[in-house]
């Protein structure tokens, strides 16, 4: 439940910065471990939410945001198109849960990003329906910025195994 899972976000960030000493590398795990949870969670989204396919990148972007964030937790970000391509988009969270109960980073933890989890369960999650993409904290309300603003540039549909040739 999203209750459960923000009350013990804090604890595994906290156990995770006992494991690593640089931030770098908790940022790392944190985003192995959304992309796995995105990876088993796209099935249960699908299942639950009875959408249809997504026929762009802006569907796509709104389905994440109206959809999938409002359904795990609770909150809607805004979103915003960030290129002329259309493939980068901006997700801006005004509230995110999972920083409720915390209320800055420590000053030898700068570089942590706290959240980077959401990175990768929207990596994972997207990798499953084909469509590759980089995601990316943006800005950080943890980090002083105005906003929780996280980047994603869709880089191209992974091709169908079964038309690629060798």
């Amino acid at each position: 439940s999203r209750e459960l899972f923000v009350l013990t976000y804090g604890a595994l960030v906290a156990q995770l910065c006992k494991d690593y000493e640089k931030d770098e590398d908790v940022n790392t795990c944190l985003d192995r471990m959304g992309y796995g949870i995105g990876v088993r969670l796209i099935d249960d989204f699908l299942a639950r939410s009875a959408v249809k396919k997504c026929r762009s990148y802006s569907e796509t972007a709104d389905m994440i945001a109206q959809v999938a964030f409002k359904m795990y937790l609770g909150v809607t970000p805004s979103v915003s198109c960030s290129s002329a391509a259309g493939n980068e988009f901006s997700l801006i969270l005004d509230k995110n849960p999972l920083v409720d109960f915390v209320e800055e980073l420590p000053a030898e933890r700068a570089s942590l990003c706290y959240c980077n989890l959401l990175c990768g369960v929207i990596r994972g999650a997207l990798e499953m329906v084909h469509l590759a993409a980089e995601v990316t904290f943006l800005q950080d309300r943890l980090k002083g910025d105005a906003v929780t603003e996280i980047g994603i540039t869709f880089l191209r549909k992974a091709e169908d195994r079964k038309h690629k040739r060798n």
